[in-house]
């Protein structure tokens, strides 16, 4: 994120391959890996996530992967050198993201989801559809409903990926794609509340008013949304962070905003913005044969979440229309000839 000059010169001291082991707050201190202790005023819990692993048997083999880190990826853009077949466990942005980009390698890629459609947990069924037909249509060969019984092969190294129905694909490469699971043991262990998240409020404070919290590993209030939530977004850690930075400074900023979302597959550029919980409405503008429209989520007559592919003045004016409540009908949305920018 910044060059080693930049935390010398802010007086930053960086313990890099540190591991945090425990958090003392009684005594406002943390014990780490090799029990050295150190003292805090404040404490900040920026702790991210892990990928979920896959409990079946074979994933041990070498050849399989999950992607999380640069290190990660440097060590599957090595192996794509010298192999053809590549599996991809889990239809999600990981699965199709890489799945796009071995394909324009030439590579014969598959995809297994255990759900009925792509992106189920983050798109709607119209999107979900739409990615579907265009991996298929570049070569991409997609099973949904496929659990994954267990990873084979010889010699230590993957050949096949075996399935609950029976089905066996060839498998130089397997990457898994499965989710993500919040790393709040050390938020537990000292005490915190957690659902599923660190809990925190709208200025990124636990229920220790000296240790705060951002980004992917906790559960915040919106007050755009009207619910907590915990998402997983570039967007939602900067954003979070500096209203945690606010409050560790005793300069409160309350945290609000729209969340969005963004994926590159190919030539489409998908950006998300808001979240379609329950909506009970949706009106698509533009024309999904050309890979230039988006959906617009109403409930109750309210604009809840606006996908677009390849339309990004539709997305932005999307998160400004959330942001302020803009009073777009589902009327004015389904209407080609209505100008979207007059609302502004």
């Amino acid at each position: 994120m910044r060059p080693a000059p930049f935390y010398t010169d802010q007086r930053i001291d960086t313990l890099l391959d540190t591991r945090v082991s425990s958090i003392d707050r009684a005594a406002k201190s943390v014990t780490l890996g090799g029990g050295e202790i150190v003292s805090y005023g404040r404490l900040a819990l920026t702790t991210g996530t892990r990928p979920r692993p896959l409990e079946i048997p074979g994933t041990q083999l070498s050849g399989v992967h999950y992607l999380r880190t640069i290190d990660d990826g440097l060590r599957i853009r090595d192996e794509l050198s010298h192999v053809d077949d590549l599996v991809l466990i889990g239809g999600g942005f990981i699965g199709l993201e890489v799945a796009a980009m071995c394909r324009k390698l030439g590579k014969n890629v598959a995809i297994l989801e255990s759900a009925d459609r792509l992106m189920s947990r983050v798109a709607s069924s119209t999107v979900s559809t739409f990615y579907q037909n265009y991996h298929e249509k570049q070569g991409v060969h997609i099973h949904l409903r496929t659990q994954v019984g267990a990873l084979a092969g010889k010699s230590n190294r993957v050949e096949h990926v075996e399935c609950s129905n029976g089905l066996s694909l060839r498998a130089q490469i397997v990457i898994i794609g499965i989710g993500v699971i919040p790393n709040i043991e050390l938020a537990l262990a000292a005490g915190l509340p957690c659902d599923g998240g660190i809990m925190v409020d709208e200025f990124a404070r636990t229920a220790d008013r000296d240790i705060v919290a951002a980004g992917d590993c906790t559960n915040h209030p919106n007050s755009l949304l009207g619910r907590r939530m915990r998402l997983e977004s570039v967007h939602n850690a900067v954003e979070q962070a500096r209203t945690a930075a606010a409050t560790l400074c005793d300069r409160e900023h309350h945290y609000s905003q729209i969340p969005w979302f963004w994926s590159d597959q190919y030539d489409l550029k998908l950006q998300m913005a808001g979240v379609p919980m329950g909506h009970d409405a949706e009106i698509v503008r533009g024309d999904t044969a050309s890979a230039s429209f988006s959906v617009f989520y109403f409930k109750g007559g309210q604009l809840q979440a606006v996908d677009s592919i390849n339309r990004p003045v539709d997305h932005m004016l999307g998160r400004r229309f959330l942001a302020a409540r803009t009073p777009l009908t589902e009327a004015q949305a389904a209407n080609p000839q209505f100008d979207l920018k007059s609302l502004r």
